[in-house]
Parts: structure tokens; sequence; C-alpha cells
């Protein structure tokens, strides 16, 4: 065999954790239209038009950021082979189209910003301009490690679940937060109008920053066996990485439910934003303009929600008479100030057990 012929048939790159996860939501048919990793010009008619070259809606590119070293290692491999960050073999590009993009550009149009703060930009500049598109063949078992293994996380397995209960209708919550009462607030009002409620956190790569997963998880599954009606509420995985960009990523969560079986999705203030890079309704005011045919399910908007001291009770501007004086806003951000502070969040913020544990995990 010819150097240059073995070279061809051995190439192969490792990928990052975040090209890993989506990966695994690739092969388990999470990113439907997408069956393969992006091509050139699907990439560019995603940046440019939000949509692959078939026309069909799709807001982010798919497919491992290469660097010029590595690049230049596989140009002109008949097949690439995918290692994971562990350097296990997880799958296959067949017949791969290695080309170069722009990142700089392309930022603009997927993140409304090319500021490098912002985290999404900052992990497309940092990936190398370089892209590895083309159908990946693989047999791996993307199973997710403990304690993420007990809670169904692919779409298979989540539209069974739904399929056994007979929801005909059913809504999804997305979160990258423990669950506060705000967020029970508005789920809950949700659940009134369909058969079933499925949260649905996002259990990928996040900033460094954010509560991560495990501690997550612990709080999702106390706040459900204690407020939730288990007949109508499922706690599912989604195993994709945070890209914090806003519309475009509301979008991306909207048609990913879809393949999980949603009907309706909800969506609140600033979703999937960062700092204040985006409107606050700018993400539902995109949602609504596409609508139900475009996104595959429909979008339940709601408005930044509160703690009334005066109703003594959740609420919003459509439901709450009163000052804001009165009013106690809730965020994920401010519980986290609190939580570094040695602080325990006010019951009207959180639960008291989810306070708990989020105390615990600060502290410990």
């Amino acid at each position: 065999m010819k150097r240059g012929e073995d070279r061809l048939l051995m190439s192969e790159i490792q990928l990052t954790p975040r090209d890993r996860s989506d990966l695994r939501l690739l092969a388990w048919g999470a990113y439907a239209p997408l069956d393969a990793f992006t091509g050139e010009a699907d990439h560019r008619s995603i940046v440019e038009r939000m949509r692959v070259t078939s026309g069909e809606l799709w807001p982010f590119p798919i497919a491992p950021a290469l660097d010029d070293e590595t690049a230049k290692g596989i140009k002109g491999a008949s097949s690439v082979d995918l290692r994971d960050p562990e350097g296990t073999l997880v799958g296959r590009v067949v017949e791969p189209e290695l080309y170069r993009t722009e990142p700089e550009a392309d930022v603009v149009p997927l993140f409304g910003t090319d500021d490098p703060n912002h985290p999404g930009v900052a992990a497309v500049l940092e990936a190398g301009p370089w892209r590895l598109g083309g159908r990946v063949a693989t047999d791996h078992d993307f199973a997710l490690p403990a304690p993420f293994d007990h809670y169904p996380a692919t779409p298979s397995a989540v539209k069974a679940i739904i399929a056994e209960h007979g929801w005909r209708t059913t809504v999804f919550f997305q979160t990258r937060n423990p669950i506060h009462r705000a967020h029970e607030y508005l789920t809950k009002c949700a659940l009134e109008t369909v058969d079933g409620l499925v949260i649905h956190p996002l259990v990928g790569e996040t900033k460094d920053d954010d509560i991560p997963a495990d501690v997550r998880l612990r709080c999702y599954e106390t706040l459900l066996d204690a407020y939730y009606p288990k007949r109508r509420t499922l706690l599912a995985l989604f195993a994709a990485p945070m890209r914090y960009a806003g519309p475009r990523e509301a979008v991306f969560h909207a048609l990913v439910r879809h393949n999980f079986g949603a009907t309706h999705f909800i969506v609140g203030r600033d979703h999937a934003g960062v700092g204040d890079y985006y409107g606050t309704y700018e993400a539902q005011d995109l949602l609504v303009s596409l609508g139900p045919a475009e996104l595959g399910v429909t979008p339940v908007p709601f408005e930044h929600t509160f703690f009334c001291l005066t109703c003594d009770s959740m609420g919003s501007a459509k439901t709450c008479p009163h000052d804001p004086e009165v009013h106690v806003h809730l965020s994920g951000t401010k519980v986290r100030e609190l939580l570094a502070a040695g602080e325990l969040p006010p019951p009207e913020f959180s639960r008291p057990e989810v306070a708990a544990i989020l105390k615990e995990a600060y502290t410990s």
C-alpha cells in the first residue's frame, strides 16, 4: 500500500465535547431535517437564510470545526474517523466535504453580534475556520452517563412515553437553569391547556458559570416529585450544547422539540439569551411570526412573571394590577448572586427544597 493511500484510509479527527453532543443528537434523529454534517452549500444557506438549500427551516450549521493543521491532515481523505474527547471511535464521515468558512462574517447573522465576549461568538471564533461536512456512519452507543442515564433522552424514547400516556397535545419546556417559581408558574399555566408537560432541560455544554447539569437534575427531580402531577408530567433530557443565540436558538429549540414529539413549545422572556444582546421578547416575536406551519409546534409565549407581594401569588402584567414596587422579580442570575453570597433564595424565588439543594452545591 502506498503511503498516500494509507493516509487516505487512516484520516481521523478528535471531536470536542460540543461536537460530540451535536453528533449524538444528529445520530438520534433529533436534528431533522439534517441527516448529515452540514456541507458548504447548506452552511452558507443556513447562515444567510436560516434554511437549508432544500428550503426547510434550520438555524445553525452542524459540523465539526477544524484549524488549519487538522484540515491539512485530512484533505483529500475518502473517509474520516471521528474520535470523541476520550479517544473512542464513535463514527466515520463517509465521502467527507472539507470546506473553509468565514467565522468573523458568520457570527453576525448567527448571533446578532460579533462581540467576542458573547459565549457563542467566542466558541465559533476559537474553533477554527474549516468545517467537515458529510454523512456519518455510526453504530456507537451514545447513551448519556450517570446520573443522566435514568431519564429518556432520545426522540424515540420520549415519543414512546408520550404515546403510552395517550397525550394528544404535549407542551415542552426548555431550560438551562433550575426551575424557580416563575418557571413553575408558566409551565403549570401551559399544562392547563394541553394533555401533558415535558420538562426538557438542556444537559449539554454550557457556560462555566451556569449551574452544573447534575445539580440542576437533582433540583428537577425534587421539584417534580413534590409539586407536579406525575400522570401529566415527564422529565426528559436534551443533550445539546448551549449556543446562547437568542432568537435563532429559540427556533432551534422549537424545531428540535417537534422531533421529540412536542405539539406546543413554551417561550419565555429573552429565550436562550445572554447578557443584553437580545430584546426581551425578540425570540417570541420570531417564533410567533414563523408559526406552527414552519416550526412544527405551536409557540406558547409568556410575559415576564414575578411574585406579587400584594396578590401573594405569581403573576404577570396581564394578571396583576399592582405597581412594580411590590413585584419580586425572579431570575436565574439573581439566584446565583444570592447563592454566591451564601444566602438562601427566599420562597418567592425558589421552593425551599430547591433552594436547599442549590445552597449545598454552592457551599460544598
